[in-house]
């Protein structure tokens, strides 16, 4: 299998990486945790991931919108065409907790929508990369040069018997009851996985799971990588109140509740 990338995804790639050993090598000493205005955490190796990351993207001259750098008004915003989103530490009070369930979130979004996406787990030192264009793939850290080992990445039939959700740890089974319902009405078994950050992506572009329900905040940049590997793979991420597709560079950076969902269940669902 030959996988060829334009320039500027090789370089998020590599970029991406590069913070992940930066960050790894925070999290095994001892490192504290600050608080920003908003009240969330940060630590040196979100300012240290986000610094290696913005150096690297600056060179493809593409806006960048990140959780730890300045933004720019949305009147400036409105005007951009393409830009890039990127979290370059998700799951910092997962980091800060040394359960290992933390990410690198990159996406490149094209008129509002998620053209590419990015999501490396420094732990596992592996990734998920891939857009509606290009398809999305599985690869280790190592694997970078050696693009033909690289494992294509195909959505699964689904039986009916079984579904898997996938949850933040923090989530509930009755959150959003109405709104999944009509998804998993058809199974026999409905199983629950809890697992934090953007990881939850890796369980449905693997096909560990097929739901992904989000009745809590999130931002952009947790959201629009993973977005652009999961409808690579005939996924979808769907607002619950407009039943559309969350589009990114918005006014408002908040994402509206969610549900993302692999094509199987999303088409099972629609019988």
């Amino acid at each position: 299998m030959s996988v060829h990338l334009p320039e500027i995804y090789t370089v998020a790639i590599k970029a991406a990486i590069e913070a992940s050993v930066a960050i790894l090598k925070v999290y095994k000493q001892d490192f504290k945790a600050m608080t920003k205005k908003d009240g969330s955490a940060v630590t040196e190796a979100d300012l240290l991931s986000s610094e290696i990351i913005a150096k690297a993207l600056e060179t493809t001259n593409i806006p960048i919108l990140g959780e730890e750098l300045e933004k720019d008004a949305f009147s400036i915003r409105q005007h951009w065409t393409e830009n890039w989103c990127v979290d370059p530490l998700d799951g910092t009070k997962m980091f800060v907790r040394k359960n290992d369930e933390f990410c690198v979130n990159i996406a490149h979004v094209v008129g509002g929508n998620p053209a590419f996406g990015i999501i490396a787990a420094p732990v596992e030192q592996t990734l998920l990369v891939g857009g509606p264009l290009i398809g999305s793939y599985h690869f280790q850290f190592d694997q970078l040069s050696k693009p033909e080992e690289w494992k294509r990445l195909t959505s699964s039939p689904q039986s009916g018997q079984e579904v898997r959700i996938v949850g933040s740890r923090s989530y509930r089974e009755e959150c959003g009851r109405d709104h999944v319902s009509r998804y998993i009405k058809s199974y026999q078994t409905v199983e629950y996985l809890y697992r934090a950050s953007a990881l939850k992506f890796f369980n449905l572009a693997l096909n560990e799971a097929q739901i992904y329900p989000r009745f809590a905040p999130t931002m952009e940049w947790d959201i629009a990588a993973g977005q652009a590997i999961l409808e690579a793979l005939g996924g979808r991420v769907i607002d619950v109140q407009t039943g559309t597709p969350l589009t990114y560079n918005k006014e408002s950076l908040y994402n509206p509740h969610f549900i993302a969902i692999t094509e199987a269940t999303w088409y099972f669902a629609e019988d």
